[in-house]
Parts: C-alpha cells; structure tokens; sequence
C-alpha cells in the first residue's frame, strides 16, 4: 500500500512537461542502444565501466596515487570520448539527420536490373569499377571533387563504356542520383584501413559510406569479386541474387 501511495503521490505532480522530458530521454536512449547494438562501442564501453570499478575500489582502499591518475583520466572523459568515437559520432549524426531532413530515394526496379547486370558482367571480365548510390545525404561535395557531369538513365552498356580500361572516366567513381547516372570519374574520400588488405577501391567505398548514408558497390578487377559497402562496413563476394537483395533492402 506504501508502495502504491508514493507512485500515486509521484504521478499527482507530473505534468506534460515532465512527460514531455521522460518521453524525449527515453526515445534518445532507445536510438542509442540501436545504435551501438552489434558495433565495437559496447566493447570500448566495458572498458570505461571496469575503469570506474577500479576508480571505486581503489578510493575504497585509499590508493591515492591510482585514484589520483582515474581522476585524471575521467576528468578529460568527453575528449576521450569523442577523439575515440569520432567516426561512429559522425556516422550517428549522418543517420539521425537523413531520416528526416533529406528525401529518401525509393527503388527503380528497372535500374536495380541494368546495374546488377553491368556489375556481374564486369566482374567477370575483370574490369574495376565503383558505383556510389546516394540515399538521402547529398553527395553534392563528393561530385564536383574532379567529377565530370554525365546525366543519363543507368543502362548496362553505358556502365561498362564509362568503365571499360582505356575509357577517360574510367578511373573513378560513377555517382548515382535518383537512379540516374549523375557524375563520373569522381574522388571519394579514402578510409584508414587496419589489418586489412583492401585496394584504393574498397578504401574509397569504405570512405564515401563513413561520410554519408550512401550505397557503394565495388567490382575488383583483380579478383572479379563485387563487394557492396555500407556503413563503413564492407560485403564481399557477392553474385547477382545477394546484390540485388542488397540493394533492395538498402531502398525498401
């Protein structure tokens, strides 16, 4: 009864601002956990919950030099925390901002099918080739880095003109823009890339992902593999069935 008097007695001084204040900490909270969910950051946060541990305990049993130097180190926590988490606060704020500011593009079956075609059949010709899809994040930046404007429906043969070896705008990345072949030849951003061995190619999708909410699809010319990349996470050794259900999944 006590129990139910104090919850009584607390909801009787709510008002819409406080519902209003609960609502909004714990629709961010509820973005957050989705957010880390799967990524190394729960990692990285464990880390800093076993250090507050060893803070506690080390006040506890009066280690003045230890709790001296966590003192040090948790009074620069916000610094840490973004110098470590720069990339994943950047790629938070570019997913926040696209769910609502910018457009969403929606799918073009017809142009699913012409890319997917181009992408197989250069694959197995081995030629390279990389093809950044934008969603809702403008790419406008990304376009006019040395990007010739082209304009034009995708089509299989037109994909494989612009990428054939001894083609002038070959040697760079095809912009798509509501499924229209908007630039050529453009310079994406290159990732910094640890205990992998991936190409400039791979680097420049990864890179363009980490920067905006885009689709990147890759064809190696060494090893006639298609890879998507997304999120600044990269798909390898994808056949046509598995790019398309990419794709499709990437613009449901």
């Amino acid at each position: 009864m006590q129990f139910l008097a104090t919850i009584q007695a607390f909801l009787a001084t709510l008002n819409w601002r406080d519902v209003l204040d609960m609502a909004i900490i714990t629709l961010l909270l509820y973005q957050g956990m989705q957010m880390v969910r799967g990524t190394r950051v729960l990692s990285i946060l464990s880390g800093f919950a076993a250090l507050a541990a060893l803070y506690y305990l080390s006040r506890t049993l009066g280690l003045y030099t230890l709790t001296w130097l966590l003192q040090h180190i948790f009074s620069s926590l916000f610094l840490v925390l973004v110098i470590i988490f720069q990339k994943d606060i950047r790629q938070w704020l570019t997913d926040m901002g696209s769910r609502g500011l910018w457009r969403r593009q929606s799918l073009n079956e017809e142009s699913v099918e012409e890319l997917v075609k181009a992408c197989v059949e250069m694959a197995y010709m081995r030629v390279g080739a990389l093809i950044v899809l934008q969603r809702a994040v403008p790419l406008k930046d990304m376009t006019e880095r040395e990007g010739v404007k082209v304009d034009a429906r995708i089509s299989r043969r037109l994909l494989l003109n612009i990428f054939y070896p001894k083609a002038p705008l070959h040697d760079g990345a095809v912009v798509i823009n509501d499924w229209r072949i908007t630039s050529a030849a453009c310079i994406l951003p290159l990732a910094e890339v640890h205990g992998q061995n991936f190409g400039t190619r791979h680097r420049a999708a990864l890179g363009a992902t980490l920067e905006s909410d885009a689709v990147v699809v890759v064809v190696s010319e060494e090893r006639g593999e298609i890879s998507v990349a997304l999120k600044g996470e990269l798909t390898r050794n994808l056949d046509a069935t598995t790019l398309r259900k990419v794709l499709h999944d990437a613009f449901k």
